[in-house]
Parts: C-alpha cells; sequence; structure tokens
C-alpha cells in the first residue's frame, strides 16, 4: 500500500511539474485551471498525510513559473510569492479562522478583481524606469525591461521621482485580444486560446516590437517595503500608487467584515461579463499591513491573503465528428463538430482542436462526451472527456496525413506542432488567399464574400488573385449563374475597378505576406512609395522600421524572392493595380488620447468606417464603456453600452453629432 501511495505521490509531481512547464514557459497549456487545481490538492492532500513520501522539491511548495531559457535571469530582492486559492465561501470562512487563531481578532479585507495577466515587478530609480521582470520562481525571474516598456498603461517615468519597487499583472484586454486573434488568423497563424495566453507569449517575446503591436496593459497592487513610505493599510498603498501614476484597478472596495467580502463576490460574479478585460477571481487581502508579520507565511504563499477562484462555465455534450480546414498558408487546423450546448450564453457547435499533438494528449475520439469551456468567454475549448461514457467501439483518432482539400501529403515544420499544406496549388489555401485579398481590410471588393469566391473559383472564373481584375470581360456569363444577375455583378465589377485606387498599406496587406498584418502594411507604406520599392528594400532597412522585426522582415524578403508572387505582382501591375503611397494630408487630432465608443446601427457609416475616422484624428474606439470612456456614439438600436454610459453620465452623441464634430 505505502509503495502505491509513493507512486501516486511521484506520478503527480511529474504531471504539474509538466502542466507547470506548458503553462509558464510554452504559454500553451494542455489543461484546464480545474484540472490542474484538483491535481496540486490531490498532491497537498497527499503530502500532508504521507509527510515522508513528499519530495522536497514539490510543485505544492514552489512559487509560479519555470524560466524560459532564452531570457537573461533576475533574482528579486523579495520575493514574489503566489497566493493560496479558495472555490467556495466555506473555505473563505476557513481563511478566516486560521487569522482569527494567529491574531485573536477578526480584521477588515480590501478586496480586489484578480486579473487575468501575468505577473511582473517594476523597478524605478529616481522615478525611471530601470528594471521589469516576470516572477519565475518566486526567486528568479525573468528580464522583460524592453518589453515592459511597451506596456502603454504602465509609467515610464514618476513625476515624484520616487525609487520603489511595484508588484502588478500585465494583461491584455479583451478588445486587444480579438484583434491580435483576428490578425494571426489572417496570417494563418495559430490562434490565442485566451488573453492569458496572449499576454504571457508577448511579454516573453525577444522582439519587443512584437509585443508593443500587441497593446498589453498593466494594473499596479503592490508595494515592496510599504512602510518605508508611511504607508499603514492595502487601501492607502492602493491610493499612493495611483497618486505616483500607476493604473490602479478602480474597481477594489473595503470589506469591513466577511459578508461584505461574500457581497463583493457575489456582485462580480455577474459583472464580470461586462469588464473590458478578463478576470478568473477575487483576491482578498488583510487591510491592516501591521498585522501580516502576526498572521504568518508558508513557504510559498502569505497567510494574510487568498484567491477566490470564479467556477468556469462548462458544459459536456457530444463530440459527433473531427473535420480538418487550411488556411491561406497552408495550416492545418482539426475541428470539432458537437451537438449544440449552451455556454456563457452562447450557443456552441463547433471548437479547434489545435493540432494532432493536443488530441493524442487528451485521446479525443468521435463519439465522446466532452466536456467543454468557453475559454475566456471567447473562444470554445474541449477541456476533458468523459471516459465513463465512451462506447466499447470507439477508436482512436488519426490524423489524416493528406490536405483536406487536395488530398496531397502535408507536413510537420521544424519546431511547430502543426502540420501543413506546401501544395502550392492547393485548391483550399487559393481560395483563402483570393478571400484574404478582397476582405474588408485589404482590398475591400464588395459582392466578392466568402461564398461568391468559392463560386466562381469552382466554376474557373478565378484560379488567381489576378484573375479577379479579369472577370470584366465575362459579364455576360456571370449574369447567367444562379443569385447573380445583372445588377449583383455590375456593382462587383464595379466595385473591382474601384479597388484599383486603394491604398498600398491595404494593397500590402492583401497579398498575404506571412506575419505581416494591417500595421505593419501601414508602416511598409510609409516607407515606400511603391511595390517596386519594397521589393527592393533590404532586411537591414526593414528591420529598421518601427514594429517590424527581424522574422517580419525575413518574410517579406522571402515573399519577394518567390517566382510565383512576382509573376503575380507583374500580372496586377499589367492590369492596372499598382497603387503607390499617397502622401497622408494632416488631419487634426481631435480625439487624441480620447477613449471612444460605437454602439448600435449607424445609418452613414459602416463600423470600421466609423473606427477610421476616430483613429485617424488620434482616438482610440473602443468596445466597451468605463469611467476612461470620453464620449459613447450611439446609433440605432444601442443596447446595454447606452444604458451604462448614461448610469455613469458619460456624454452619448448621436451619428449626426459625431459627423459635426469631425467636419473641418
Amino acid at each position: 500500500m505505502s509503495e502505491q501511495i509513493k507512486a501516486e505521490m511521484d506520478r503527480l509531481v511529474k504531471l504539474i511539474r509538466q502542466y507547470n512547464y506548458e503553462y509558464y514557459v510554452l504559454d500553451a497549456p494542455s489543461v484546464s485551471d480545474l484540472e490542474y487545481d484538483s491535481l496540486l490538492r490531490r498532491l497537498e492532500a497527499l503530502e500532508k498525510e504521507y509527510p515522508e513520501y513528499a519530495q522536497p522539491n514539490s510543485p505544492t511548495k514552489q512559487v509560479g513559473d519555470y524560466l524560459k531559457l532564452d531570457l537573461q535571469e533576475v533574482e528579486h530582492a523579495y520575493p514574489m510569492l503566489s497566493l493560496a486559492n479558495a472555490f467556495s465561501f466555506e473555505e473563505l470562512k476557513e481563511f478566516e479562522d486560521r487569522i482569527f487563531k494567529a491574531i485573536g481578532r477578526l480584521p477588515s479585507y480590501v478586496c480586489e478583481l484578480k486579473i487575468d495577466g501575468i505577473a511582473s515587478t517594476v523597478h524605478y530609480e529616481d522615478g525611471l524606469l530601470t528594471l521589469g521582470a516576470t516572477r519565475g520562481n518566486g526567486t528568479v525571474g525573468e528580464n522583460i525591461t524592453q518589453n515592459m516598456l511597451t506596456v502603454k498603461t504602465l509609467p515610464k517615468v514618476l513625476t515624484s521621482h520616487e525609487t520603489v519597487e511595484v508588484r502588478g499583472e500585465v494583461y491584455m484586454s479583451i478588445e486587444s485580444f480579438e484583434k491580435t486573434n483576428g490578425d494571426r488568423k489572417k496570417k494563418g497563424l495559430p490562434l490565442f486560446a485566451n488573453p492569458r495566453n496572449a499576454a504571457g507569449g508577448s511579454l516573453r517575446q525577444l522582439d519587443a516590437s512584437i509585443t508593443k503591436e500587441r497593446q498589453l496593459d498593466h494594473f499596479a497592487y503592490g508595494l515592496v517595503n510599504p512602510e518605508k513610505y508611511g504607508i499603514r493599510t492595502h487601501e492607502e498603498l492602493l491610493k499612493q500608487l495611483k497618486k505616483w501614476g500607476f493604473n490602479v484597478n478602480p474597481e477594489y472596495r473595503l470589506c469591513p467584515t466577511l459578508d461584505d467580502v461574500f457581497k463583493y463576490i457575489e456582485e462580480y460574479t455577474e459583472k464580470r461579463k461586462t469588464l473590458a478585460y478578463e478576470i478568473d477571481g477575487i483576491v482578498i487581502k488583510v487591510n491592516d499591513l501591521a498585522l501580516y508579520d502576526d498572521i504568518g507565511y508558508t513557504v510559498k504563499t502569505p497567510k494574510w491573503a487568498i484567491a477566490y477562484k470564479f467556477p468556469a462555465e462548462i458544459a459536456t455534450t457530444l463530440l459527433k465528428d473531427i473535420f480538418l480546414t487550411v488556411g491561406r498558408t497552408g495550416m492545418i487546423t482539426p475541428n470539432a463538430v458537437m451537438e449544440p450546448v449552451l455556454i456563457a450564453g452562447t450557443v456552441v457547435s463547433r471548437a479547434t482542436l489545435n493540432n494532432e499533438d493536443f488530441i493524442k494528449q487528451k485521446d479525443i475520439r468521435i463519439g465522446d462526451y466532452v466536456k467543454v469551456r468557453k475559454a475566456g468567454e471567447i473562444i470554445p475549448e474541449v477541456i476533458e472527456v468523459d471516459y465513463s461514457r465512451r462506447s466499447p467501439q470507439s477508436k482512436p483518432y488519426v490524423m489524416p496525413k493528406v490536405c483536406p482539400v487536395c488530398q496531397q501529403p502535408i507536413v510537420k515544420k521544424e519546431k511547430e506542432a502543426e502540420y501543413y499544406c506546401v501544395n502550392p496549388a492547393c485548391h483550399g489555401r487559393k481560395i483563402e488567399q483570393i478571400i484574404h485579398f478582397a476582405s474588408r481590410q485589404a482590398m475591400d471588393i464588395e459582392g466578392l464574400g466568402d461564398k461568391q469566391t468559392e463560386i466562381l473559383y469552382q466554376l474557373g472564373f478565378i484560379k488567381t488573385i489576378a484573375d479577379i481584375y479579369r472577370l470584366k470581360n465575362y459579364r455576360f456569363e456571370l449574369t447567367q449563374l444562379e443569385r447573380f444577375g445583372d445588377k449583383k455583378v455590375d456593382n462587383l465589377l464595379q466595385a473591382i475597378e474601384k479597388s484599383k485606387e486603394n491604398t498600398l498599406d491595404q494593397f500590402i496587406f492583401g497579398l498575404g505576406i506571412r506575419f505581416v498584418g494591417n500595421k505593419a502594411s501601414k508602416n511598409l507604406a510609409k516607407r515606400y512609395r511603391s511595390i517596386d520599392e519594397l521589393r527592393q528594400a533590404s532586411f537591414e532597412e526593414l528591420t529598421d522600421i518601427p514594429d517590424i522585426g527581424d522574422v517580419m522582415a525575413q518574410s517579406i524578403i522571402d515573399y519577394f524572392q518567390d517566382e510565383d508572387n512576382l509573376r503575380l505582382l507583374a500580372e496586377l501591375k499589367e492590369l492596372g493595380v499598382n497603387p503607390i503611397a499617397q502622401k497622408e494630408a494632416e488631419i487634426p487630432q481631435i480625439f487624441a488620447g480620447m477613449s471612444i465608443v460605437l454602439t448600435g446601427k449607424l445609418e452613414t457609416l459602416t463600423r470600421d468606417e466609423a473606427t477610421k475616422l476616430i483613429e485617424e484624428r488620434g482616438g482610440r474606439s473602443s468596445s466597451s464603456v468605463s469611467k476612461k470612456t470620453d464620449f459613447v456614439v450611439a446609433g440605432s438600436d444601442a443596447g446595454s453600452k447606452l444604458d451604462k454610459a448614461q448610469a455613469l453620465g458619460i456624454p452619448v452623441l448621436t451619428e449626426e453629432e459625431f459627423l459635426a464634430k469631425i467636419k473641418p
């Protein structure tokens, strides 16, 4: 029996270390937080009952994550501890009981939202930011100073000229996450599962320009040696951080009793869906700093603080099928077809299965009942298989080794988990490339959407991007097609002709050069006046351009060395598609630094057009209303965003009033 217990404890240690590595180093966890916490708790319980079998370097005695090998180490002068977790009000009562035993009275608390991001520390010398680091293993972290300097809501200079070390959380807002994943999808790259993974991957980038492009944010919540600054309570600490210029989450609250803590948790269990960022719980801290030493610490956590974790929104459903899709870069993605199920207010019937490794690790099979979570309340993910309901006749899923479209062999690239179709003539890839070129963010050819492109491709009218501009030669034939007709065809041909006048950055983005997104396309168009000029650019010239790192620069060089790409550009030029960069007119920056929310249906503008007008004038179009919103533009059928703006007293403009503001 004792050998079985020791073997089980050793197995749990090995498993948890593997999951720690996936979570903290790879930023690609293969299990849910729920599964991880369950394993950790089981190990803690076994170690408590059988201490003689506990390993001295057990994960239960360690804080946080592994170090990423290609980042420099930073030793923390003051350890960065993690927090113990509570999953019920009963466990919070036990937390308070332990405090009462330690100090003989009940304290007051401060509750804060537990931001789902990356713990960090920043050092300031005489007000200047000199060092940024991850928590690492609590004692040694990673030097991420250059990346921290790109975090927009982290002050780089303190006007008070203080020398301080501040602890906080780097996170990615839901808006930035959606934009980042949208950009990655267009480039054919794997999507981030949730904002936390995206923030972790961004913060550990060796190319700071990529970090900057992903628009991370920061909330400060801790200070090393607060007594040095005359601070006596955690509430005073947060107020002092705000005075120094740090971004402090305004949703914190002083809670005199544990009942007040419960009310706060219940309130934000509902409110969290309206926030502009993800939270995965509530942090509860004793307010009086003088009590901390008396309450004490464990090896890895303070006893005067705890994190209440929200239960994940999970549903069980039947996995009916697995199918593969191919992107424009050739990347193959397995996807689950499921019995429709309601999760977090949304009906979910499909989920990504990431790659073959993910399927094998979880042993996912067609016909299984699976637990599905809406990860980060955005992307559905399969987190667990209910093996007890598995049919005896079920068979392991075998990943096809051919492209689902062209049936040619697929290959795995070095250091990548994904398979790729490398057939340049693959119909699936070509269709996706044409769809991308015609998309709104690229050449914006109205009337040439996904379905129309597939129909015209299958019928032989369009086989390459250049063929779009030859459609005018087949007007009569097009009008004879089902669901086309004279008016639709004429509108399409006009939109195609109009696209020849598009800007150079739209054209660059439409070409689908790997890693080159919308923002990079704009920066390239500012430096080079034409595609011919860009084609002649050297690697060194490209890396001098803002937000373009080594990987992106090499991808651009590779694109213009490909004979097929050069042939396409020559054909487009011959067909009259050769945009020249236009000198931008000076636009008054009347919205500089403003956060503006669009809601409802606008009559004369599309959402993208309104966003462009805001950004051209220095503003930022936000997806959610908060106290930091400067004003809201409300169209017809405006919903909860309008209600929230009115409740907060934020100015609301009609579309007409908004347009009047931007008139010269």
